[in-house]
């Protein structure tokens, strides 16, 4: 049985909409999941980027695209308001179920996502809300503890320093799979599509930079 880390932020849309694809991405495979919360904030930081929601035209663009997705694929999709939020309540929640280092049920994680992406308009850290949410969960630890805080922080860490740079990423055998759209990709590695024995993978990855550029002002 083959292992894959599927590692996400309930505050991305994307990881919602992999999540519920990941059966049908899997069907046929025995294969085991970790899920794995990580707070995507920490990524952008430590990448210097900035989320989708930061980019006015991309933010209405990003909107529309996983309006569109969800609709195609049968999925529930409400914008909760505001986004992006704080994230950090739910995520704590995730591991809270859990024993420090263990991995959320899919139960867990779906309760989150559904939290978030299937209440019409809603505040995810609305306090009634969030006392609803946890009053369904078997939490093992305290989510607003030291020790959950310090387990979170120290999981986006560690996959900041493993390369990943965005959610959901999907590890399997030590290959990071990026998005929703890497669900065929992933589905193909598991197949054993004979591309993932050339040179291709490794060889991709190692594309030296070309042309940088500073932030600039456009051209009057």
């Amino acid at each position: 049985m083959k292992r894959i880390s599927f590692h996400f932020d309930v505050l991305s849309p994307y990881a919602w909409l992999a999540f519920e694809r990941l059966p049908q991405a899997l069907e046929g495979f025995s294969v085991a999941i970790d899920y794995q919360p990580l707070l995507l904030a920490g990524l952008l930081g430590h990448w210097g980027q900035k989320g989708p929601a930061e980019i006015v035209p991309k933010r209405a663009w990003t909107y529309r695209q996983v309006a569109w997705l969800a609709a195609q694929q049968g999925t529930c999709l409400q914008l909760p308001r505001p986004h992006p939020f704080n994230p950090l309540a739910l995520q704590r929640l995730a591991l809270a179920t859990v024993p420090a280092g263990g991995s959320p049920s899919r139960r867990v994680v779906e309760l989150l996502f559904r939290h978030v992406w299937c209440r019409e308009g809603a505040d995810p850290n609305e306090t009634a809300a969030l006392r609803s949410l946890t009053e369904q969960l078997a939490l093992r630890r305290d989510p607003a503890g030291a020790e959950v805080k310090a387990e979170l922080r120290e999981r986006t860490e560690a996959a900041a320093a493993a390369g990943l740079f965005g959610v959901p990423t999907l590890v399997c055998e030590g290959r990071a799979f990026f998005g929703l759209d890497a669900l065929p990709m992933l589905r193909a590695a598991l197949l054993g599509d004979a591309w993932f024995d050339t040179p291709t993978w490794d060889e991709a990855g190692k594309q030296p930079a070309g042309l940088q550029r500073a932030p600039r002002e456009l051209p009057a």
